[in-house]
């Protein structure tokens, strides 16, 4: 079947489906290198190069991505996703302190502003992660509930269930809801009219900072009836081209009906992936935890059937602006994930660039970075001596095609043939025409391509591959992208 734009229209930031996103955890991707550094900077780290730990902190900041975006635009990234930044008392800052606060270890509000201007200046988008569903033992306002009980003015902003509560000490009961039970993050009450107005205004104070859209963490846990709808209506009042991505890592469609997220982390589309290029090279106990399934191994017309009904799930204008991932700071990281196997995370990467939606780089994975659950990975990058070279080679080729050739970012998809272990599909729009073709197999093989002609060019890939009869053959485990006459 072939998927293109139906005639239900629903809008979608167009420069999303032009975005090659780049996700940076903030503490673990670059030290700044200027001095001399604010007080709050100048503190005891952990070793760049040793293991990360659940709780130590490594240094990296928002001043060191900045230093970093020439390295980034030479990749071809022209957007970044930040996990969260603003002022907490974790590496990862998902618990918030302070919503209005940039995080004083990443540099603070001023060097959010810098690397604002010096990622726009390079038409490099910035996405922030909005943790709106909870926020911390340490956030103001339920601070004070802690310390003055049933007194404090913002009591329901939470949900407190009965006295007295216990923040800290696991041996007694929370008595207020947490997210997963976790007693250090407090769940708002979206139901109260002050604290829900308190989260719209937080999105609007930073778009009008300048950022160009928010991820939303854990979204299907704000039950509030009307949220989301009131967000995106705040949200697209101030930037109407502000990117809406939602963390959903199944089914999204409640989410995907045009009145809230613009796209979701297509992790639908990361377990077919790596299922179908890595097979059981999938290391099982990496992958049985997470709610994403790169198992069981799959042949190209299974591959293809989960593609089918990937695409079928949502209408086209939301796939083209969908998160297509392969790793993120959730999950093991993809090269770790199938055993360390490069040529099955080259193969990955090919579908990745080439398939509808924007694709999302997790910082390092470019240079085989490597890691395993939380915190394992996420490492600190790493030095340029123990860069993956030809995995950096890969990415810089396959995204400067994928800029090159808009067909891969809005083109029509249809699968054009799944025959064992080969998968062969098309990007088409009235201008061009690009096929596909993976052997996800052990040995070589063909598969029929109609139309290839003697115009047809490989773009990318093994330039013999071409042969008579509209037939492309491959040797094992590898790729080809090809151009033809429309």
């Amino acid at each position: 079947m072939q998927y293109a734009i139906a005639s239900m229209q629903i809008p979608t930031p167009d420069w999303v489906k032009h975005a090659v996103f780049y996700q940076i955890f903030p503490d673990r991707f670059a030290r700044t290198q200027r001095r001399p550094l604010p007080p709050a900077m100048q503190v005891p780290l952990e070793a760049w190069n040793a293991p990360p730990t659940l709780s130590g902190y490594k240094g990296g900041d928002l001043w060191g991505v900045a230093e970093n975006l020439d390295y980034l635009q030479d990749l071809g990234v022209n957007a970044i996703y930040f996990t969260p930044i603003f002022q907490s008392a974790s590496n990862h800052r998902y618990h918030t302190h302070d919503y209005y606060q940039v995080d004083p270890l990443l540099g603070g509000n001023q060097a959010f502003a810098d690397l604002v201007e010096a990622a726009h200046q390079r038409d490099i988008k910035v996405v922030l992660d909005g943790v709106f569903n909870h926020a911390s033992r340490g956030f103001f306002f339920f601070n004070d509930i802690l310390e003055n009980g049933p007194h404090s003015p913002w009591l329901d902003w939470f949900k407190v269930e009965k006295w007295p509560l216990s923040a800290y000490d696991g041996a007694k009961p929370a008595n207020y809801e947490s997210w997963w039970d976790n007693r250090a993050l407090p769940e708002f009450n979206h139901d109260n009219p002050q604290a829900r107005e308190y989260i719209m205004q937080i999105a609007e104070y930073w778009l009008n900072q300048g950022i160009d859209g928010w991820r939303l963490d854990v979204p299907f846990d704000v039950k509030a009836e009307g949220f989301w709808q009131e967000f995106r209506q705040r949200v697209k009042a101030i930037n109407p081209e502000a990117y809406i991505v939602g963390e959903v890592w199944t089914d999204a469609r409640q989410w995907l009906d045009g009145t809230q997220f613009d796209g979701v982390m297509n992790y639908l589309f990361t377990g077919p992936a790596l299922a179908f290029t890595a097979k059981d090279k999938v290391v099982m106990e990496l992958v049985e935890r997470p709610a994403y399934f790169p198992y069981p191994a799959l042949d190209a017309q299974g591959y293809g059937q989960k593609i089918e009904e990937l695409l079928a799930l949502y209408p086209w204008e939301i796939q083209l602006t969908q998160l297509n991932l392969l790793s993120s700071h959730d999950v093991a990281r993809a090269l770790t994930v199938i055993d360390h196997d490069q040529r099955s995370f080259e193969l990955a990467v090919l579908l990745q660039m080439t398939f509808p939606g924007a694709p999302s780089i997790y910082y390092g994975d470019e240079v085989g970075l490597a890691g395993a659950h939380d915190p394992d990975c996420r490492r600190s990058f790493p030095a340029q001596t123990d860069w993956n070279g030809p995995l950096l080679t890969l990415h810089k080729e396959l995204i400067a095609l994928r800029h090159q050739h808009p067909v891969l970012c809005t083109g029509t998809y249809e699968t054009v043939a799944a025959v064992g272990e080969l998968y062969a599909f098309s990007r088409t729009d009235t201008r061009e025409k690009i096929v596909v073709v993976i052997n996800a197999g052990e040995a070589g093989g063909q598969v029929s391509v109609p139309g290839l002609g003697k115009d047809a060019l490989v773009l990318w890939g093994d330039r013999q591959a071409l042969g008579p009869e509209n037939q492309v053959r491959l040797s094992p485990r590898s790729g080809v992208m090809i151009a033809l006459a429309v």
